[in-house]
């Protein structure tokens, strides 16, 4: 999971030169011979759907090409399992949705991948999901609006790729990762506005080793969310903002839920976001943890909430359980966290009072707030600040 620096650039370096010399040698299905077109107005659902059947079908492994242009697509779900052995889908064009958000707004995906192995999504084209009409509604207050539609989703799926494409203005979640294995994201761009409501950028759950590099999220919530049963899940160089920053959870909805471990979040950026680096849980019992998080060198720029554990989560204090959270959270260090803070209180510690937040380490943390020392708030937490942490005033500073 660990690459980095010298070692990953060789390494992405040998992917396109194999994936170069790999689309010559697969077997080829252009959408638009399978009626597909290019012109943003006639449905091309159809031709997608069967491009996804004859590379699904083939003995050999296949390549989708989508050339330049615009797609109009419905929602669409591709399934496995399929003889191919690998399947790239290379996005040129761009794919858009219909401009009548009820048409998407009751699915519950636009465009999703269940149970299928080997599929990588490339190239420099973009999913369009035209959300701003149902962020419209939404905030109208009306109750005649759906729910909206995530972009693009997996479920059940190994040994996924996703390169390069960018996420404009889904109506709910842009990218998610569900029951998945062996997934790799990079240079992907992600983009609504501020004020969207559940854009998540990228959505990881019950997935094991995910790793997402190099990408640019701006969104109106978490950039990176990361739910129940998530293992092994590798972030680096990701650039957020806006958005409500990278977040584990929120955890607790349901009283047996899997747990989150061994995540690293390495050079961050948050610009003008609502929280940086964030854990989350409800005021309930749950059977959940979250143990062996490594958040390292992340710059914080006028963030709200640069470091924050909340197990009192209740949004808008509406509907708030009030309990006690039974989300035990241990083993959590916080590296070269530098910056500032829009608020005060830089870092939040508000932990459970049954299940403290233990073995919490800060190192090298300094946060300011208009130019002088920010504040910090902690309750229920157990840990140790090293070297030059500042603000500190509730854990154990040692030499």
């Amino acid at each position: 999971m660990k690459l980095s620096g010298l070692f990953h650039g060789i390494l992405v370096i040998v992917f396109v030169m194999s994936y170069t010399s790999l689309t010559s040698a697969l077997t080829n299905f252009n959408v638009l011979n399978f009626g597909a077109k290019p012109n943003g107005v006639t449905d091309s659902t159809d031709g997608f759907l069967k491009a996804w059947d004859a590379a699904c079908g083939s003995a050999d492994s296949s390549f989708i090409y989508v050339p330049k242009g615009r797609y109009l697509v419905g929602a669409m779900a591709f399934k496995g399992q399929c003889k191919s052995p690998q399947i790239i889908i290379r996005i040129d064009g761009t794919i858009v949705a219909p401009l009548d958000y009820g048409v998407l707004g009751k699915s519950e995906n636009w465009i999703s991948f269940q149970g299928v192995t080997g599929v990588s999504i490339t190239g420099a084209g973009a999913f369009d999901a035209k959300g701003p009409s149902l962020w419209t509604c939404k905030a109208s207050n009306s109750n005649s609006c759906p729910s909206g539609a995530t972009t693009l989703r997996f479920t059940n799926s190994n040994n996924v790729k996703i390169h390069g494409i960018t996420s404009l203005n889904s109506q709910m979640f842009h990218i998610a990762i569900n029951g998945c294995r062996n997934v790799h994201i990079q240079g992907v761009k992600i983009i609504a506005a501020g004020n969207s409501p559940n854009t998540d950028g990228i959505h990881v759950q019950l997935s094991t080793d995910v790793e997402i590099f190099s990408s640019t999220i701006k969104t109106g919530d978490d950039c990176i969310s990361i739910g129940p049963g998530t293992k092994n899940l590798w972030i680096e160089r990701v650039t957020c903002g806006p958005g409500h920053g990278i977040s584990i959870g929120s955890l607790a909805k349901d009283l047996k839920e899997e747990g989150v471990q061994n995540v690293t979040v390495k050079n961050t950026t948050f610009s003008n976001t609502q929280n940086g680096l964030r854990i989350k849980s409800w005021a309930r019992p749950s059977t959940g943890f979250v143990e062996g998080v490594r958040f390292t060198d992340s710059v914080m720029r006028n963030v709200q909430n640069p470091i924050v554990i909340d197990q009192n989560y209740c949004p808008h204090n509406e509907n708030c359980p009030g309990q006690i959270s039974g989300v035990k959270i241990k083993d959590i260090t916080y590296t070269d966290i530098r910056g500032t803070s829009s608020t005060p209180i830089a870092i939040k510690f508000n932990c459970s009072a049954e299940n403290p937040c233990t073995e919490v380490k800060l190192q090298n943390v300094n946060l300011t707030y208009l130019n002088k020392a920010a504040q910090s708030f902690c309750s229920n937490v157990v840990g140790k600040a090293f070297d030059l942490v500042q603000p500190n005033g509730c854990l154990e500073i040692m030499g």
